[in-house]
């Protein structure tokens, strides 16, 4: 097949997206295809498995979205089957210029996240599918028609499918692949102090990690180390204590020798759906220190592979985490039960799976 891919990220960009991308094409272009890659980006892309054609972020966003979709038309009219990770009403348009079958992976809700981006709307994912103010129509009417076209809709959650079947669209169309664990290898652990627990992802306020600083003030003798970045890295900078590292964005081997070095990994979001990166810590043998929202409790276990707590609660967060440094045995017996626990959702198999719905489309 040939395989146009528009995504909204893309390395040296950290974030689910971002390690899905490269990794997906990487995929596909050693099973014989050919994928041509539309982002945007601040820069040069870091990782070229493919194709890479990057729309520079300092373009308005009205020109450089539409860039997107022109470029991103332009590839799918030499492609099979169009295929978007982000940039959803930009690939629909491609779609539709091009004439080609259009796959989509969804990851969010994108009307939610520009509510919450643009301050319209305040409350939890759940309340935002009930919100009806005049701003929140728009956002959603732009979503759902962005996505009408897209056959199938790929989400990596139970959670996010019984969302996404409320915004009236074929509920035949949604499938539901999880987020797969990468292949296994071996991960040379980066010596870390004990008590060091590590956050990999976007510095964006859905991550919560004030909660996390609160936190860790209330747990003595504990470490927090942050990789990543994103547009929350200047006050989270002024935020952080003594005992919190910000290292920026790595490279993905670089982000996992330092969370197998971990005591456990830490994920204190206010909202999410099915995050790579709680995948990526049980794949490399560390348990998983979570808040209970979204698709979390799908992969993160309570009690057998991390531990699990309620949303926007300091105290309830820290109390785990004391329970990891000193409740004996406990950290151990969750370590053990990690890697099995995402065995069966290898990269390997989803992939295939995803290589499959794309051939289904292609031939529609």
């Amino acid at each position: 097949m040939r395989i146009a891919f528009l995504t909204g990220i893309w390395p040296p960009d950290v974030g689910g997206p971002a390690t899905h991308g490269p990794d997906f094409s990487r995929f596909l272009v050693a099973r014989g295809h050919e994928v041509r890659v539309v982002t945007m980006g601040h820069g040069k892309p870091t990782v070229r498995p493919c194709e890479v054609e990057v729309v520079p972020r300092r373009f308005p966003f009205p020109i450089r979205y539409g860039l997107v979709a022109l470029r991103g038309a332009r590839a799918a009219q030499k492609a099979d089957v169009l295929y978007a990770s982000g940039t959803y009403a930009a690939a629909a348009a491609a779609s539709v210029a091009a004439r080609r079958p259009l796959v989509v992976k969804l990851v969010s809700d994108p009307a939610y996240e520009r509510a919450a981006r643009y301050r319209l709307f305040g409350g939890t994912l759940e309340e935002f599918q009930r919100a009806t103010s005049p701003g929140v129509r728009v956002l959603k009417t732009l979503r759902t028609l962005s996505l009408r076209r897209a056959r199938p809709i790929v989400v990596p959650s139970a959670y996010l499918a019984e969302i996404v079947g409320g915004w009236g669209l074929r509920r035949g169309d949604v499938h539901v692949l999880t987020n797969p664990a990468p292949p296994p290898r071996e991960v040379e652990p980066e010596r870390l102090p004990q008590g060091t627990f590590v956050f990999v992802g976007r510095l964006t306020r859905q991550k919560a990690l004030p909660l996390a600083f609160a936190a860790l003030e209330r747990v003595p003798g504990a470490r927090l180390v942050v990789v990543g970045d994103g547009p929350d890295r200047a006050g989270l900078e002024r935020l952080a204590g003594e005992r919190v590292e910000l290292r920026g964005a790595l490279p993905r081997d670089e982000a996992l020798r330092v969370v197998a070095g971990a005591t456990a990994a830490l994920l204190p979001s206010a909202w999410e759906n099915l995050p790579h990166s709680a995948v990526e810590a049980l794949s490399v043998g560390v348990p998983v220190v979570a808040t209970a929202v979204g698709g979390v409790p799908e992969v993160v276990l309570d009690g057998e592979n991390g531990l699990l707590v309620a949303p926007g609660d300091p105290e309830a967060l820290a109390a785990a985490m004391r329970r990891i440094l000193e409740e004996p045995g406990l950290r151990d017996r969750l370590a053990a039960g990690a890697k099995p626990s995402v065995e069966a959702i290898s990269s390997d198999a989803i992939y295939r799976r995803l290589e499959e719905l794309l051939a289904e489309a292609a031939a529609r």
